[in-house]
């Protein structure tokens, strides 16, 4: 029995679950041609020393790609199944003929080992899985209480920061029309702590009325707080009490003809009048509830989201899952929603347009994950059963918008292959650019295209690091071409993985086309079709002229669908570029000479630049002077100017 690193549970909280009763071990099969008695093989050695207990199995190829990812009540019935071929569909009969070894995870429950699946397929992304292709983060609001004054503002990520946090919201849209709405109402800071108390006089967000200015004591602190605990009656969806209190106060400020603070008043209570009355999903009475819908349409499946919050419609979204064909439909749903939950808090009630199978054991491993009791369940009438209709109503209008435009996807990809000769529609399409400024900073940049449209996970940017001459462009791309494709030949020499390009466009002319096919000559890529994208007569947008290895040029007429992809994908390449130069450009006007010294951290680099000024000042100090500096040894000091002093 073997525990292996790569077994272990990422996330932290899961490392928790897991790190009791729990065993692991791989057991290996013979046969490397991907046929069915060979992969059968490979199961029934496995079941020789498998247990009847809850678990996690992982089926792997030759290679030891993770082929798929299941759980188990009970381990040796579930993987017998896989024995019995006749049983099988032939998605799993071509699962199994792959099948070389499988990795075992027991685990004390079966919830245990629903949460585990859910993470080690985010984690392998196996293909014959159902996979969440959208699994960013999403935003919330944080109202941090880490201050005497709280502020208020957008958050990703993990929860170490002291506070409440409100969402998830569907966009960063969502989270910024709210945070202004919280700005309006309640007059919250949002200025970061070093902001606030470096302040002397109110910032422009007092003199527009978005903040109380409580960094120059415009408001007091029990003041503030009534605002801060208005702020999470209405996050928590009680805004007919900050209404009520509002109203109070405006008409107290009018009786005392105060009929300024009234009139600041009524601005606030119309812009809540405004907020209550956008609402395109009114759940009121709902709580804190997700609501999931799901439509399938010509071999696609789509499945929306309402994010509902304190009965306030926190936005939608639509997910489009992968490798979804064969599987059905409840089956989908079930398997998305343990994916979803994985690092989102579920609430307390999840609403779904169907049956799921094992709705109990679901539901308890959201619970456990949750750490309070979590319900699912299927609205069959009244105001729940018409958001669910409206979720539905909105799937289905999703899913007919994907398929609209993979038919105009599909049109232009066969229009590209039939322009530049390909062999066929090119699934990946690799766009290449460079950005600089004189030289300095130098970074490649890499974006990917295919019949789904942007395939934004698979962007790549490079640091320039040999010593090519300032603003030359052909050494830029030749290391990035070079590293790109040593990177292929060392993952994926069999090409088997999908990561090959079909089609590599280069932003630039002939002379750079040529010098980019002389590249992948040297590196012995020599089937992978190059275009280069040359800048009309005076840099014209709608003239350009794309260049073919066989000396043939191709230019569009100025409205042509097909020109218009193509500048699509050259300008994302180019804005990916701009944005990874300038994040390089401004991480290293933050930098200093100091932080290259050895053993010079931010505390001596701190001291040293309060003593002298500026590094140049410090590099041109003598030893003596080094010495006298506050916090420096005598060592550090003859460290330092030997480092900036080598030959004296």
């Amino acid at each position: 029995m073997n525990r292996t690193p790569a077994d272990r549970p990422e996330h932290p909280r899961a490392a928790e679950r897991f790190n009791e009763d729990k065993a692991t071990f791989t057991v290996k099969g013979g046969g490397e041609a991907p046929d069915l008695e060979a992969g059968v093989a490979a199961i029934r050695n496995v079941l020789k020393t498998l247990p009847a207990r809850p678990g996690v199995y992982r089926m792997q190829d030759a290679k030891g790609d993770v082929l798929y990812v299941g759980k188990a009540r009970a381990l040796k019935q579930r993987v017998t199944n896989y024995t019995q071929v006749a049983r099988l569909s032939k998605r799993l009969q071509r699962m199994v003929a792959q099948t070389r070894s499988m990795t075992i995870v027991t685990t004390r429950t079966e919830a245990e080992a629903l949460l585990l699946e859910a993470q080690l397929i985010k984690r392998f992304r196996p293909p014959y899985n159902v996979l969440l292709r959208d699994d960013k983060s999403f935003p919330f609001i944080l109202l941090r209480e880490d201050h005497a004054f709280p502020r208020v503002q957008k958050h990703r990520g993990a929860r170490r920061v002291k506070g409440s946090y409100y969402g998830p919201f569907a966009s960063a849209g969502s989270v910024t029309r709210t945070l202004n709405a919280l700005q309006k109402l309640f007059l919250l800071r949002s200025c970061s702590d070093s902001f606030f108390q470096n302040r002397s006089r109110p910032c422009l967000l007092y003199q527009i009325r978005r903040c109380s200015a409580p960094c120059v004591e415009r408001i007091d602190a029990a003041a503030y707080a009534e605002l801060v605990e208005d702020a999470k009656n209405f996050l928590a969806g009680r805004s007919t009490s900050v209404q009520s209190r509002l109203s109070k106060s405006m008409a107290e400020a009018a009786e005392k003809q105060d009929y300024e603070l009234a009139a600041v008043y009524r601005d606030r209570l119309r812009a809540l009048t405004y907020i209550q009355g956008s609402q395109t999903v009114h759940a009121e009475g709902l709580g804190d509830a997700d609501i999931f819908a799901l439509a399938c349409k010509a071999g696609q499946v789509c499945i929306q989201a309402f994010f509902i919050r304190g009965g306030q419609n926190w936005g939608h979204r639509a997910f489009f899952p992968a490798h979804t064909s064969d599987v059905p439909e409840a089956d989908v749903l079930a398997s998305f929603l343990v994916q979803f939950y994985e690092d989102m808090p579920p609430p307390k009630r999840v609403l779904v347009d169907r049956d799921l199978p094992e709705p109990e054991l679901i539901a308890e491993a959201l619970s456990e994950r949750a750490e309070r009791k979590v319900a699912i369940e299927r609205p069959q009438r009244g105001d729940r059963r018409k958001l669910m209709e409206q979720a539905t109503r909105n799937a289905e209008e999703a899913l007919d918008r994907r398929l609209a435009e993979s038919t105009t996807q599909g049109k232009l990809l066969r229009d590209l292959a039939d322009t530049f000769e390909l062999p066929d529609l090119p699934k990946r399409i690799e766009v290449y650019d460079n950005s600089h400024i004189m030289g300095t900073n130098a970074t490649g940049a890499m974006i990917v295209a295919g019949p789904e449209g942007f395939r934004k996970n698979s962007y790549r940017k490079f640091n320039i690091k040999s010593g090519v001459t300032p603003g030359d462009d052909f050494g830029m791309m030749k290391e990035v071409l070079e590293r790109r494709f040593a990177r292929l030949e060392k993952d994926d020499p069999d090409r088997q993985s999908g990561e090959w390009p079909d089609l590599l466009l280069i932003d630039g002319g002939r002379g750079q086309l040529n010098a980019v096919l002389e590249i992948m000559e040297d590196a012995g890529v020599h089937d992978v079709p190059v275009v280069g994208v040359a800048k009309g007569p005076d840099r014209n947008a709608g003239r350009e002229v794309f260049h073919l290895p066989n000396g043939r040029e191709v230019t569009f007429p100025p409205n042509h669908p097909l020109l218009f992809y193509l500048q699509r994908l050259r300008d994302e390449a180019h804005r990916f570029a701009i944005g990874t130069h300038r994040a390089k450009r401004a991480k290293s006007l933050t930098t200093s000479t100091l932080d290259e010294v050895p053993g010079i951290g931010p505390t001596r680099k701190r001291a040293l630049l309060m003593h002298f000024g500026t590094a140049k000042a410090v590099k041109g100090a003598a030893l003596e002077d080094l010495e006298r500096a506050p916090g420096i040894s005598k060592a550090t000091a003859r460290q330092l100017y030997d480092y900036f002093h080598p030959n004296g």
